[in-house]
């Protein structure tokens, strides 16, 4: 069935008009009347781009697929290939680009990573007795979200394809793995749809038309389909042929949109890939009780999986220590959706444990040397899509269980035990690759040579025909002399007529019944018999026919390890959450990590924790630092130079948090943790131009967010607030956090450079400074988090170590000492008062005293004014 998609995308550019005046675009190609005037080839191929208008057609010709009209000028314009021209059709030159099928991949490669979508229109029917065109089919669309192929993926990286499906105040996500067979889902409501969407980057979006764009997105990204394509009667009936009667064990049946959404989504991907994407077995429901929270603003912030510099390091390079590409994966989804404390985040400490202990983990990470990336080749089997190669990754697979298992048994802990019921042997199927198999086979079927000499009789003929051609006519000839007597007999051929049997004019002596006249020559006839006619039929398509007995055998194989799939993708699961907890061992001990304790008493409490990131670049140099919250003390807030380490310490917490709650131990000596439900981020400055949006603005609205979002049970890291404004109004937006967030009782980090704020007096509130020594103009940063205010501050030194002309700093010296003293008289004196930039209503006790007059009251109502205004203060 060709693709649903009502999107549609008109390229006409000036070239393209200019160049060929009177085209009509593929897309409208489909009036019988419009197609006459056409070749028959190019009428089959404005009939297959008719099937997908919005991409780009490759239209196989030979060894070469080709794109016509405007999509050979977009791709020309993309990949940079030669814009050629084929002949006319219906009068019009033909504008044409191609590129080679050997070389197709990095092509493809390019135009995914330009967000475009393509369509493969494949040579089905054989070019040697085709009447007319060859018959061609669209095999798939590539799109962004739908890549299952080695060469297009990036082993690291997780392409997803997200549908939404929004109704009312709700609405339903879907997220699909195509490669790795993964279908989650959740529902939210429709205020917090973009927040969910930023947090996990996907390649590709579907939903309804008319549906708005998630901000952040790029519109080249989503695809609208008909808003029929959500109806519950449809989606049903999808869910219905994957999963049948599991369905209801998936615990998701509670959110109707999210399972619209995933089934809108299966349709989509296996509209695509041509094929019913048998590798999805479960729906995974993603639920925000179960998970930390931690939005695009904080995990950005935070470094954990990017960079806020070019290459530099983040949380996840530095824990980046797994064996397989599947833990390496894995790992990172850890990272972007911590867990709350639970059964699942009990077992993954549990098992990190278990790896730390004894010889550690080496033993494990060892066998899991030559594990491949199973997970996509499995995928690649179900969709009958896997190459040569792929299915000898899969046999060293199958061929490391064994040790690992005996790894698992060594170790003989409990959690570990459970891992190695979940991996199976697969003995039968190993066996299978072993014996099929050659040791080294290519990556394509196209050329042969995959399968292993003597696992199939048939082959071996076939072949030794084809490449031992001489030696089988040798041994035919030898029969053939023993059989008739005849001793000049001959067997030889040539390009004309073929294989005969050659006897010369000489021999006077009978002729074999089964000899037939071939020839005849000056000096001898040629014959041919039923033996030689076999030979000889067999010999020139012997190259062929060997070619397709190994794609027969090979697929034999795909069917055989088809029914394997559900129970090796369990197994490949297990395997890759091992490879990342014994990584989270491996860490623990090389960085010299402890164990967390995670409690449900209301407290947070860290001895000399560190930044893990920032450790790893400095080494023993790091200053380590405490940090202590209880029912009682909530936020510190923190003043004291720049360059002291506030922020690496504030930074450093929520990682801390980060890496208890995805199994991890942690960079401290001790580590004590209640309930968190979420971690919020209000780090450093940058605007958004595109949504004209200032830096001021970017602030506030991440300062708005915690302040709508946060919990007693959050923990908040403030970098600086109110400092992108006046002085005065900053100050009050500041200070009017930091008595909001107390009301709150969020855990908080407060760090700012307002000295004023450490006049607040309230319960939970507790001042800490970074330390610093100076000497005259030096200053020495001791990273050091000490209780109490800031006793000064350190700008000026600061400007001078960063390099500021000395006359400036001296000049700012100077008028430092103006400011701070107020017997000094200052141009600020003759300035009117700053006007507030948030109009402010008076207090109530003036508001009501500017009302009275004393002398038109008596003593007794002058008595009860005064306790009405005491009321008031209340």
């Amino acid at each position: 069935m060709p693709p649903r998609v009502h999107r549609l995308v008109v390229h006409q550019d000036a070239y393209s008009l200019r160049q060929f005046p009177i085209f009509t675009p593929a897309h409208r190609m489909t009036d019988p009347a419009t197609l006459k005037g056409h070749t028959p080839m190019m009428r089959q191929y404005f009939g297959l781009k008719a099937q997908c208008p919005d991409t780009l057609l490759f239209y196989r010709m030979g060894d070469f697929y080709e794109l016509f009209f405007e999509d050979a000028e977009k791709a020309a314009r993309l990949l940079g290939i030669t814009l050629t021209s084929r002949g006319q059709s219906a009068g019009q030159a033909i504008p044409m680009a191609g590129v080679p099928v050997q070389s197709v991949d990095g092509y493809l490669a390019k135009l995914v990573r330009l967000g475009e979508r393509v369509a493969i229109g494949e040579q089905m029917g054989d070019p040697a007795t085709a009447k007319g065109p060859v018959e061609r089919a669209i095999v798939r669309v590539i799109t962004p979200g739908t890549l299952i192929d080695a060469t297009l993926l990036d082993a690291g990286q997780e392409p997803l394809l997200l549908a939404l499906c929004p109704e009312g105040s709700r609405c339903g996500l879907a997220w699909l793995d195509a490669a790795g067979g993964r279908l989650m889902v959740r529902e939210v409501a429709a205020t917090t749809l973009a927040d969910v969407v930023a947090r996990r980057p996907v390649a590709e979006i579907i939903a309804p038309a008319d549906t708005p764009l998630p901000p952040g997105i790029s519109p080249q990204r989503l695809q609208h389909l008909e808003k029929s394509d959500f109806q519950t009667h449809r989606t049903q009936a999808i869910l219905d042929r994957y999963f049948g009667e599991r369905l209801a064990s998936f615990g998701c049946h509670d959110w109707p949109l999210a399972l619209r959404a995933a089934a809108v989504l299966l349709h989509y991907a296996e509209t695509q890939l041509r094929s019913s994407l048998t590798q999805i077995q479960r729906i995974h429901p993603e639920r925000a009780e179960e998970e930390i929270y931690l939005d695009a603003t904080a995990l950005r912030a935070l470094e954990v999986v990017e960079s806020l510099h070019e290459d530099g390091p983040t949380l996840l390079t530095l824990l980046q220590k797994t064996q397989t590409v599947m833990g390496a994966r894995l790992l990172r989804r850890w990272l972007l959706r911590p867990l709350r404390q639970g059964p699942a985040l009990t077992a993954r400490q549990e098992t990190v444990a278990a790896l730390t202990s004894g010889s550690g983990p080496v033993a494990i990470q060892k066998t899991l040397h030559g594990i491949a990336d199973a997970e996509r080749i499995l995928t690649r089997i179900a969709l009958n899509r896997a190459n040569p190669r792929d299915l000898a990754q899969l046999r060293s697979t199958l061929q490391a269980l064994p040790a690992l298992r005996a790894a698992l048994d060594t170790a003989a802990h409990p959690a570990l035990t459970a891992y190695r019921e979940r991996i199976p042997l697969f003995a039968a199927l190993c066996a299978l690759l072993e014996n099929a198999l050659v040791d080294a086979p290519p990556m394509t079927q196209r050329d042969g040579g995959y399968i292993r000499a003597d696992y199939d009789a048939e082959l071996d003929r076939l072949q030794q025909l084809s490449q031992n051609l001489q030696e089988v006519l040798r041994d035919l000839e030898q029969q053939e002399r023993q059989r008739t007597g005849i001793a000049s007999l001959k067997i030889q051929f040539n390009r004309v007529h073929g294989f005969y049997i050659e006897i010369s004019r000489s021999y006077q002596g009978p002729i074999p019944d089964d000899y037939r006249r071939r020839q005849t020559t000056k000096n001898a006839e040629r014959y041919i018999n039923d033996a030689l006619k076999a030979i000889e039929d067999q010999a020139l398509s012997a190259e062929s026919l060997a070619l397709g007995r190994e794609r027969l055998l090979f697929t034999q194989m795909l069917e055989a390890a088809s029914p394997d799939v559900p129970a090796l993708q369990d197994a490949m699961t297990a395997v890759a959450e091992l490879d990342g907890l014994s990584t989270l061992a491996e860490r623990a001990i090389t960085l010299h990590w402890s164990a967390p304790r995670l409690v449900t008493e209301s407290l947070l409490r860290i001895r000399d924790g560190r930044h893990p990131v920032v450790e790893a670049q400095i080494g023993s140099n790091f200053v380590p630092n405490d940090l202590d919250f209880d029912e009682k003390q909530r936020m510190l807030l923190i003043t004291g130079p720049n360059m002291g380490g506030k922020s690496t310490y504030l930074r450093q917490t929520a990682l801390i948090i980060l890496l208890a709650h995805i199994g991890s131990w942690v960079p401290a000596s001790e580590a004590i943790i209640g309930p968190i439900d979420q971690i919020f981020t209000r780090i450093g400055a940058a605007d958004d131009l595109a949504g004209g949006r200032s830096t001021f603005m970017v602030e506030m609205s991440e300062t708005a967010r915690i302040l709508h979002l946060s919990t007693a049970q959050s923990l908040v890291i403030l970098d600086e607030i109110g400092r992108g404004t006046a002085t005065y109004d900053g100050l009050s937006i500041a200070w009017a956090t930091a008595e909001a967030l107390v009301e709150r009782g969020a855990y908080t980090l407060f760090a700012t450079h307002y000295f004023e704020l450490t006049e607040i007096d309230l319960p939970g509130l507790r001042n800490a400074h970074l330390d610093a020594l100076t000497q005259g103009d030096q200053v020495t940063f001791l990273h050091r988090v000490e209780s109490g205010p800031a006793a000064q501050s350190y700008g000026l030194a600061v400007a001078r170590l960063a390099g500021m002309p000395d006359p400036v700093v001296q000049r700012a010296r100077h008028r430092l000492s103006q400011l701070e003293d107020p017997a000094q008289p200052s141009r600020s004196d003759t300035l009117p008062a700053q006007l507030s930039l948030f109009q402010t209503a008076p207090h109530p006790v003036v508001h009501r005293l500017s009302k009275i007059d004393p002398d038109q009251i008596s003593p007794k109502q002058a008595l009860d004014l005064l306790y009405a205004l005491k009321e008031l203060t209340q």
